[in-house]
């Protein structure tokens, strides 16, 4: 299993980006939380299979959603998050 944080930058807010992302974690089997941040990024915390978390990350990357553009993505690999039975939306920063 890998477990990834993410900041993704671009066009990723009100763009359905978040939602598009939940449908591609959903499809891959990845599980974990996608979010809005204050600064206008989206942060996302994910976990799943390594080749799972390829496809997953390489979609992000693309933008799962077509009116998004992704220009930066930070991609952190951290041990310590936290373990999800789902993909979720979250609405906190």
């Amino acid at each position: 299993m890998r477990k990834v944080r993410m900041n993704v930058q671009g066009r990723v807010q009100g763009v359905g980006f978040r939602y598009t992302t939940k449908m591609l974690a959903d499809r891959l089997g990845i599980h974990g939380a996608v979010w809005n941040e204050a600064d206008g990024s989206v942060g996302i915390e994910a976990f799943g299979p390594q080749e799972a978390m390829e496809k997953f990350i390489a979609g992000v990357k693309a933008s799962p959603s077509p009116a998004g553009h992704v220009t930066y993505l930070d991609i952190t690999d951290d041990p310590m998050i936290k373990e999800r039975n789902t993909f979720e939306v979250t609405f906190g920063y």
